[in-house]
């Protein structure tokens, strides 16, 4: 440690060259000088259910941190002026110049009231001034992050609120009570507000909803507040992976769907020539169709059909990259109608794509992971690990002593990359993720994939 801070400081610096230790108080205050001029920061361990670290890190908040008006100052603030304040959710906000008091106006908004907040206990406060943290009242339209001002301009210079960091680990969460589905959402949103380093989104590949954030404690943290403040309890599991499958043959198939009741009847008759398409092309569908054999109306319905049976198909999942042709047909003048046609196209479906080789795609995703030099190797191996494809790295840019590692990866191994890359970077390491192309899987791991989903299908129904 004191190499590290004597980085910074000459004297110090030739001190530890001649084994001269340094006296404890000269130690805290060229830390405290680093740390105001944030070319350090300090990491504190403890356990805040034992009460092991609470009041050290409360002294440091106290003693060694910078100053309501060292901070304004980095943030751009200058000392003279209206009134500034800078919110957080729950409309808890800290004063940067100025002082603030119930009934004023800030960001076109009344204070309601001006509460200091201990615990769990709200204490009204007649006003806050500079580096106060306290709790403004009805002011619900506040967002995390903003610069409250009486006049609503934001003083010119200003740093912005950081950007929330990119999440890198996520749940499938889903209300425990059906009552609480609606309700479920709504706890997220605000969720989101308090931390906008949580977010969620519904993922319509796998219909599940998923909640995002900086690693598993992050969130099982943000699910027992779900249920503690509003009374939405919710399971979590592992994410679903969005496989798709394709063809790698051509066939030509032909299906007929007859059905005889009372009254009218039910006819459609199909011919499909099903091939494969190169990659990213989706599902593409013609016609050939010559002499009215089958009429406009009921070509349609034969799309309609094919589509819908593409949805979940041989391998049990949404088929891709295939093209399907309706060649030729028949239909009846009485009995054919655009639901015989559909159905007719979905038998041929049923019918053909198993005879056209069907595999399984994975999702591959560009991995871009931002690493100290030093563990840099530790990656290599981490990523090999994962069935990971290292395309190469940089130095990161802004960031001395860093690299940026670009990777290939399946997302099935994405899933917990974040715990072991904190484990091997003594938890600095992080990671963003894109989609990047959808790849062929074969083999024992296809094998697993399709029977979990069969599994699973099972015990749903």
């Amino acid at each position: 440690m004191l190499e590290a801070i004597a980085d910074f400081d000459d004297g110090l610096f030739e001190r530890l060259l001649e084994d001269v230790v340094p006296a404890t108080g000269e130690v805290y205050q060229q830390m405290s000088k680093d740390l105001r001029e944030g070319v350090i920061v300090p990491v504190f361990l403890g356990a805040a259910e034992q009460d092991h670290g609470v009041r050290r890190l409360l002294k440091v908040l106290r003693h060694e941190t910078p100053g309501p008006d060292e901070s304004a100052k980095r943030l751009g603030i200058a000392p003279s002026g209206e009134a500034v304040a800078q919110a957080g959710k729950l409309s808890i906000s800290r004063v940067w110049r100025g002082e603030v008091a119930e009934g004023d106006s800030l960001g076109g908004k009344r204070v309601g009231s001006v509460l200091k907040l201990t615990g769990n206990q709200q204490k009204k406060a007649r006003k806050a001034g500079l580096g106060d943290v306290v709790a403004f009242g009805r002011m619900d339209d506040v967002a995390t992050g903003d610069l409250l001002t009486p006049s609503g301009k934001v003083p010119d210079g200003v740093a912005h609120w950081p950007t929330p960091l990119t999440p890198v680990y996520s749940f499938a969460v889903e209300a425990q009570n059906r009552a609480d589905k609606v309700k479920l959402t709504g706890a997220l949103q605000r969720l989101h507000e308090e931390d906008p380093a949580l977010s969620f989104k519904q993922d319509t590949d796998v219909h599940q909803l998923l909640l995002k954030g900086q690693g598993e404690i992050h969130l099982k943290i943000a699910i027992k507040k779900m249920q503690s403040k509003f009374g939405v309890a919710a399971r979590t599991e592992k994410p679903k992976i969005p496989y798709k499958e394709t063809i790698k043959k051509l066939t030509s198939q032909h299906a007929r769907f007859k059905r005889q009741t009372g009254g009218h009847g039910m006819f459609g008759d199909v011919h499909v020539d099903i091939k494969p398409l190169p990659r990213g092309e989706r599902l593409a569908f013609s016609d050939t169709v010559v002499g009215g054999s089958v009429p406009k109306q009921f070509i349609l319905a034969v799309e309609a059909g094919a589509r819908e049976f593409m949805v979940e198909s041989a391998l049990g999942f949404p088929v891709v990259d295939v093209s399907v042709t309706l060649t030729d047909g028949q239909f009846h003048a009485v009995d054919s109608n655009e639901m015989s046609f559909k159905l007719a196209a979905r038998e041929a479906m049923k019918e053909g794509l198993p005879k056209c080789a069907p595999v399984l795609l994975e999702p591959i995703l560009k991995v871009n992971v931002d690493v100290p030099s030093d563990f840099t190797n530790k990656v290599h191996g981490l990523v090999s690990g994962r069935r990971g494809q290292i395309l190469g790295f940089d130095a990161k840019e802004g960031w001395s002593g860093w690299d940026t590692v670009l990777v290939l990866m399946p997302q099935a191994e994405i899933h917990d990359l974040i715990i072991e890359l904190r484990t091997a970077t003594q938890g600095v390491a992080t990671f963003s993720a894109d989609f990047d192309h959808l790849q062929e899987l074969s083999g024992r791991g296809a094998d697993m994939v399709v029977q979990a989903h069969r599994t699973d299908m099972a015990e749903a129904s």
